[in-house]
């Protein structure tokens, strides 16, 4: 059984790994089943979030404006997180977004993992709610939640009870990091002849952008257009 792993979340502007981005990122070392160090930072999205994240996290714009950028802390991070596998609730949805942005600045990223929210979901499927909050009531665990070092602490310790509770000789595979699997190609940056035409379509239209043109990649911006052009025209 894992003993020790990486735990990790994030908290994200949005659902989709292919348009939101990540604004904090909290990881928790485990070695032995011991916290021994930790790495949290918020991140500078470059877009602006919604009331609803604001509202959700408790993270505002203003924090954010002079945090690092992305690509500032992928590299620190993957040398924290060293060779270790992960672990989180609902782990894969985490992985999706870091291994995106990995890609897209030409890091390497391929981890297993051990899901806290498919152990919940097998071993107490009595429970009505299996979000991490509620695991975590269930279980006395102290939370704030959704803030990504907070979360992080939270699976391991959730991690920990139910292992403690229904670990046995023969569901030892359960509790042992399995491969992630998400696939992604590296998205290249927008080019100087579409941000162009993006920002001829948002001033001729008077529109108001939630995220910097300069920060978008090839793929954004023609989705981006392509929506534009569908609602207003050329």
């Amino acid at each position: 059984m894992a003993d020790s792993y990486v735990a990790l979340d994030l908290e994200m502007t949005g659902l989709r790994p292919k348009e939101d981005r990540i604004i904090e990122i909290g990881a928790v070392k485990v070695i032995d089943g011991e916290a021994a160090d930790s790495f949290s930072t918020l991140i500078n999205p470059r877009m602006e979030l919604s009331e609803r994240i604001t509202r959700i996290t408790g993270i505002r714009q203003q924090e954010l404006e002079s945090a690092p950028e992305i690509e500032d802390m992928l590299k620190p991070l993957s040398e924290f997180m060293e060779d270790l596998p992960l672990l989180g609730h609902r782990i894969l949805f985490d992985y999706s977004f870091l291994k995106r942005a990995m890609v897209n600045h030409k890091l390497s990223f391929e981890k297993s993992g051990i899901d806290t929210l498919a152990l919940s979901r097998k071993y107490l499927p009595e429970l009505p709610s299996k979000r991490l909050e509620d695991m975590c009531l269930h279980y006395r665990i102290p939370q704030q939640a959704h803030r990504a070092m907070e979360d992080a602490r939270a699976a391991h310790l959730l991690y920990g009870k139910i292992k403690e509770q229904f670990l046995s000789k023969d569901n030892r595979l359960d509790f042992e990091p399995k491969q992630l699997l998400y696939k992604v190609k590296k998205e290249a940056p927008a080019s100087e002849k579409q941000k162009k035409r993006l920002s001829e379509l948002i001033e001729k239209h008077k529109l108001v952008l939630d995220v910097e043109i300069q920060s978008m990649t090839k793929n954004e911006v023609s989705r981006l257009t392509d929506r534009i052009l569908a609602k207003y025209g050329r």
